[in-house]
């Protein structure tokens, strides 16, 4: 059975989406099944494409909207909120 699971998130770490949380951001992403997309504002972008979440330029403070679609979408959400909400060293 798949979900469909959104999720609305004030981004904490100090360097919001940019080179490395971005990276770390697309490597969690692939490790689930479901389809993963990111949106801020009007730009929407897929949470797989390391290119696509460094055009959205997420910084800290922003809003960005997570929409996981799939089987394992409660789970995925779930992880990418909790690398969006945490200080990255």
């Amino acid at each position: 059975m798949t979900a469909l699971v959104k999720k609305k998130i004030n981004v904490q770490n100090e360097q919001g989406l940019h080179a490395r949380p971005a990276a770390l951001f697309v490597q969690l992403a692939n490790r689930f099944n479901s389809n993963i997309t990111v949106r801020k504002g009007r730009r929407e972008s897929s949470g797989k494409s390391i290119m696509g979440i460094l055009t959205l330029g997420v910084g800290k403070g922003s809003q960005v909207e997570i929409t996981c679609d799939g089987e394992d979408a409660e789970k995925a959400c779930r992880a990418l909120e909790k690398l969006l909400m945490k200080e990255l060293e």
